[in-house]
């Protein structure tokens, strides 16, 4: 029994490996329990860990260390990965005032801080462990510890030390406050989706099929290019169903309208009407009615799995004169955008094509349609972001009056990156697509060992810190955490109207708070809270480092 022993009290890779897989395994179990129908989730990996760092379970301080922050790094690269795309749309639809509000939590926290250390007396550097602890900010920590030490020439522990005591309760005061306005606000979660359904601006930008009938003379005789130049929107006429001769047609650019024509078409609603100004009366003429009048034209669903595809325009293709087909819409992680010819095609897409069964088998083969292809993880694109991320994080930035360099660190580098690469990776043929399923596994294994090594790391002396006097450093803490996001959560939803989803999303942003972002998607049952983290959390994880040091600058 001596091996079992050693596997246990040792400090080799194998003793490292079990602890951290016992406590995320057994703090999975135990986020399982609903207290009052609330359940605090994966948060409960963190508490395990504290609680057997506390009987000196622990792992070698190095191996922890990197464990901890590979952990974030894939958490938050894969977030960003995956609303990368909706990020620059949601910053223009609102991003200034979420990024303000944001700032603001920040900032209050910042006062409440300077309050406490002026009415207590406790030290500066002290208080800025308590507060990177309260809005469970590691970089904010690190930050602090690196300006004292060059500040003064010596270390002091009780920054860790701080940072560990309101660490927990600073994930439980964020989760709680977010409970809490679900209360206080009297959240209908049906009621928020409908009327985030009814606001969100990009239902307006989604595909649409509409059925006209020419009737505007001007356009008599010209053809579909001629038309689509008289004005700058995005439509496609999928099907031509001709009044002369009764014959249905897969349309080309060279295919005239005439009068009394047919025309199914395929815009957004807030082209429809200019458009039906441009061609003629809308007619009440549904996709089947189409469907039936020529069973030799199909339609069908093709994805994008050729790699030599990824980011080249639909018009660059040339699809419809090589084969005769016409692409109407194109859906892109659950939306339909319209097949504009300026459109630039990704990975994971997937195009309605129109046409007869030949040509839409031949359009397959160009393609892909293989689903065995986008079922594989594109490792490369994964790796190129987070060596880029660790990259940018490392950049020093010198700011006036302050010594000492500030960096985005190994969060703030890999979620712009992450971001950028998701937006605009496609564009210089960089494949980026990842399905749902490898992102959420990315995700939750990141966070789960995150939070075992944080629980692991502070474990050792949480319970003799509160016992001498630490203690009061945890209420310093909750107020810290709670104060600024009650009067934030309150402007935001009663002056700003956020949509709670929104609004948990921007909490937990504002305080860098993977855990309370991991509970607001999971009881959200979608990913908006993930696109407002994304939106503010780039500037909250900035503002924090900034803060962290010159509270150590000015006051020490």
């Amino acid at each position: 029994m001596e091996w079992l022993v050693e596997l246990i009290t040792g400090s080799g890779i194998a003793h490292s490996i079990l602890v951290l897989a016992l406590v995320i395994s057994v703090g999975l179990l135990l986020g399982k329990i609903k207290i009052f129908g609330i359940s605090l989730g994966t948060t409960w990996i963190l508490f395990f860990g504290i609680f057997l760092g506390h009987f000196g379970l622990e792992i070698d301080p190095n191996v922890l260390h990197f464990l901890k922050e590979f952990g974030l790094i894939l958490f938050i690269f894969s977030i960003g990965m995956q609303v990368g795309p909706s990020f620059f749309s949601s910053f223009k639809q609102g991003g200034i005032t979420l990024n303000l509000l944001a700032s603001g939590v920040v900032l209050l926290g910042v006062i409440t801080t300077v309050v406490i250390h002026l009415v207590t007396g406790v030290p500066i550097a002290t208080m800025v462990g308590i507060l990177s602890g309260a809005v469970t900010n590691t970089p904010g920590l690190g930050a602090a510890q690196q300006t004292y030490t060059d500040v003064t020439g010596a270390l002091d522990p009780n920054i860790a030390t701080a940072y560990a005591v309101a660490y927990p309760l600073g994930v439980v005061g964020i989760i709680m406050s977010l409970v809490l306005f679900r209360y206080i606000f009297k959240i209908n979660f049906a009621k928020e989706i409908n009327t985030l359904d009814d606001q969100d601006e990009s239902k307006m930008t989604e595909a649409h099929m509409f059925s006209l009938q020419v009737k505007n003379p001007s356009i008599f005789g010209k053809n579909i290019r001629d038309i689509k130049q008289l004005i700058e929107k995005e439509f496609v006429i999928s099907r031509v169903l001709h009044s002369q001769t009764g014959a249905l047609a897969v349309p080309q650019t060279n295919t005239k309208l005439n009068e009394n024509d047919k025309v199914l078409v395929v815009s957004n609603l807030k082209n429809i009407e200019m458009i039906e100004a441009l061609i003629g009366q809308r007619i009440d003429m549904n996709r089947e009615e189409w469907n039936k009048l020529d069973s030799q034209l199909i339609s069908r669903r093709i994805s994008i799995t050729k790699s030599e595809i990824n980011g080249r325009s639909i018009g660059n293709l040339r699809l419809r004169n090589l084969f005769g087909i016409n692409i109407t819409r194109v859906n892109r992680a659950g939306v339909d955008l319209i097949a504009d010819s300026r459109l630039q095609l990704q990975i994971g897409d997937r195009v309605t094509v129109v046409g007869s069964e030949e040509a839409i088998a031949n359009v397959e083969k160009f393609l892909g349609n293989s689903m065995k292809r986008l079922r594989e993880p594109n490792l490369i694109s994964i790796f190129i972001g987070i060596a880029l991320g660790v990259l940018v994080g490392s950049i020093p930035f010198m700011f006036p009056g302050i010594p000492q360099p500030v960096k985005l660190g190994l969060a703030g580098g890999p979620l712009i990156v992450a971001i950028l690469l998701s937006k605009f990776g496609p564009k210089y043929k960089l494949v980026t697509y990842t399905t749902m399923s490898a992102n959420l596994m990315l995700r939750e294994i990141g966070i789960a060992i995150f939070l075992a090594c944080v629980g692991l790391g502070a474990g050792g002396n949480f319970v003799e810190t509160v016992i001498n006097g630490g203690y009061t450093w945890i209420g310093y803490g909750v107020i810290i955490t709670v104060v600024p996001l009650l009067i934030i959560g309150i402007i935001g939803r009663k002056v700003c109207k956020l949509n709670y989803f929104t609004l948990m999303g921007l909490l937990a942003g504002s305080m860098t708070d993977p855990p309370a972002l991991s509970y607001a998607n999971t009881s959200a049952g979608n990913d908006i809270p993930s696109v407002s983290y994304a939106t503010v959390y780039p500037l909250t994880m900035f503002l924090r480092v900034i803060m962290a040091q010159l509270l150590i600058l000015i006051f020490l």
